[in-house]
């Protein structure tokens, strides 16, 4: 088996341990799609994911095309977590259209930076 055939194994293996038909429920409320939605997006019948998200038995491939159309909104799943963003396709790295607000870290980082003096030599060639 070729490597890239191998890793494509593997990635579907870890998807079908990860993704759970809690983490469809929960994903779809984040995204605020139906359940309609999500099938159309996912190219699988509403009744496929509708015995999915109960917990009943489905082919792999239902399950791996409904992961993988939300992974593609940029929601990463773990097990035992609700979906969280990361990055999607596009780069977004969340669905919030506003910004968030800056973190003690960023904050203390800006405050840091406009407090250098940049003509000053600093060690270490900082």
């Amino acid at each position: 088996m070729s490597s890239l055939a191998m890793s494509n194994t593997v990635e579907q293996q870890i998807v079908l341990h990860q993704f759970t038909p809690r983490h469809s429920v929960q994903a779809r409320l984040m995204l605020g799609w139906s359940r309609e939605d999500l099938a159309r997006e996912a190219d699988v019948e509403v009744d496929a994911l509708q015995r999915f998200e109960s917990h009943a038995d489905v082919d792999d491939e239902v399950r791996l095309s409904v992961a993988f159309r939300l992974e593609a909104e940029g929601l990463v799943f773990f097990p035992g977590f609700a979906p969280g963003w990361g990055m999607n396709v596009r780069g977004r790295a969340s669905a919030s259209a506003q910004p968030a607000a800056k973190g003690i870290i960023s904050r203390f980082l800006d405050s840091t930076a406009a407090s250098i003096d940049p003509t000053t030599p600093q060690p270490n060639g900082a």
